[in-house]
């Protein structure tokens, strides 16, 4: 009987309240993610012996053919055992463990077991199960995590032959929002809401065969869109190339597990930080180049700038806002014949002076910046603030009624309110992609008017962009979307800095009248 979505949602759901009487929701991922994962595992490793024993008549096969066939012809990974030669010899797979819980020490034999997987597995779970502190006695009792076991056992078999990959899939994916809803801020740390992740996927519109890459890739929410959006197109989402890099271990963790439990096999993910340490290289020391990167990156993170590093063209982003050095990292990750960009940022990377606008300026004039689309106020977990879609094209590559010039979006009215953010609908990101693709008259203005859906778009000269000072600000170009940009967050934003660049103006006339002699004058 074929296992439904609800079914299994339901049941996982179940087994990760087990842990509400010992942490916050914030922390339910560290524990459910590896669990359900081993579980996964073990189910898909048993379906396949028992195959084995059913098609195999072992007295006519020594120990070592019997393993030899078996891990040939039925099995893609090894689930090993555990203290070998001694009176604990156990296979480390979940019902093997299981059954034992009512013994002292369950969570050093559910972290031996998952330690063994990984060294077994080293080209394909290495470092797969992330630091695992909860099997420590001290953060997790042996009781609750019996429960937890128990509870998660009553799901049903987690194999091929019993689920399919979309359906174990969609429970991962409903796990994950679950606890990002549950958990304010932090979710924002692994999770992009999906129809976010979808509208920027939809505009880059990855191929069959290609390369993808977040280098910010949280618990893979993109890359596992991708291929969604190409198997949906009628392709083969199986046939991208998926690479990805995390600074958290235990999210890159993550990330690994929902790409197996999406049935995509083919992907690298990497542990590091991207613009201090990236981990795709090429041997001469530049990064390696991607047909389609897309990213939500950390906003407005503080960081180490580079001192000479050949990413940063047009300068090197200020100390307080590494936001534009995400940009530049990913326009050097560009394949240069087809590569397209797609990035979420908050509205300050439009229009701050400083360092970023010398930065912005070189982008500029280089013909990059294809479009900026902007979003609504209140769509991700960790922020409030409203957002836009940057989306860069590799030099030379715009099609020719777009070069010299950026295609300017207005979504920023089109969500439906949820209980804790925003929402894009379907409809919302339909439109807001065929605005993307408008056709543009002489005036900049979209050729069919009804085909946008009701949203404004307008495609702007740079020759216009460069007598507004490199000012991006989609209010300058797209008159009705001034009035919803002044938000709070973003007035205070463009105080901050014309406050600072008087300050900066005022000290260099007082140095300038002292020098000259001439007094009397305020600081």
């Amino acid at each position: 009987m074929a296992v439904t979505q609800q079914e299994i949602e339901s049941r996982l759901w179940d087994a990760a309240d087990e842990l509400r009487v010992a942490m916050p929701e914030a922390q339910y991922s560290s524990v459910v993610f590896p669990l359900m994962f081993w579980k996964y595992l073990s189910d898909t490793w048993e379906h396949h012996h028992q195959e084995f024993l059913d098609e195999n008549d072992l007295d006519d096969l020594s120990p070592e053919e019997a393993r030899e066939i078996e891990y040939r012809d039925y099995q893609s990974f090894e689930i090993p055992f555990i203290h070998p030669g001694t009176v604990q010899e156990r296979r480390a797979s979940w019902t093997s463990i299981l059954a034992t819980i009512t013994q002292p020490g369950l969570g050093q034999r559910v972290r031996a077991s998952l330690q063994a997987i990984e060294t077994a597995n080293p080209d394909k779970f290495s470092r797969l199960f992330g630091s695992m502190t909860w099997t420590s006695e001290e953060v997790l009792s042996g009781e609750v995590l019996a429960a937890v076991m128990q509870a998660m056992d009553r799901t049903p078999k987690m194999h091929e032959g019993n689920m399919s990959h979309d359906v174990l899939g969609g429970a991962y994916e409903y796990l994950l929002k679950r606890f990002s809803d549950g958990s304010g801020t932090r979710a924002g740390q692994f999770f992009t809401p999906r129809e976010v992740v979808e509208l920027i996927v939809e505009v880059l519109d990855p191929k069959g065969y290609e390369s993808v890459y977040d280098p910010t890739c949280g618990s893979g929410g993109m890359l596992i869109a991708s291929a969604n959006l190409l198997k949906t197109h009628g392709g083969r989402g199986y046939t991208l190339k998926l690479h990805g890099q995390e600074a958290v271990p235990d999210t890159a963790g993550v990330a690994r597990m929902n790409l197996f439990m999406h049935n995509l096999t083919q992907f690298q993910v990497e542990v590091g930080d991207t613009l201090k340490d990236p981990r795709f290289k090429k041997p001469d020391g530049s990064v390696v180049q991607f047909d389609v990167i897309l990213a939500n990156p950390p906003y407005s993170l503080k960081w180490k700038p580079w001192k000479n590093d050949p990413r940063a063209i047009g300068g090197v982003a200020p100390q307080s806002s590494a936001d534009w050095a995400f940009v530049q990292h990913m326009i050097a990750s560009m394949d240069p014949k087809k590569g397209r960009a797609g990035v979420v940022l908050p509205h300050g990377v439009l229009f701050r002076g400083g360092q970023e606008a010398a930065i912005r300026q070189r982008v500029l004039d280089n013909d990059l910046l294809e479009a900026v689309i902007g979003l609504p106020a209140n769509l991700f977990y960790n922020t409030t603030i409203p957002t836009a879609i940057l989306v860069f094209r590799a030099p030379g590559t715009k099609s020719p009624e777009r070069q010299d010039g950026v295609v300017f979006v207005d979504a920023s009215k089109r969500f439906t309110k949820a209980k804790n953010r925003n929402i894009l609908t379907d409809s919302d990101i339909a439109d807001t992609v065929t605005a993307y693709h408008s056709k543009f008259d002489a005036d900049g203005n979209p050729v069919d008017p009804d085909g946008d859906g009701g949203l404004a778009a307008r495609f702007v000269p740079t020759t216009e962009i460069v007598a507004n000072g490199y000012d991006l600000n989609i209010g300058r170009y797209i008159k009705q979307a001034a009035a919803e940009q002044e938000d709070l967050g973003t007035l205070i934003d463009a105080y901050n800095i014309a406050r600072v660049e008087r300050q900066k103006t005022e000290a260099r006339m007082h140095a300038a009248l002292t020098a000259a002699g001439i007094e009397g004058f305020d600081e």
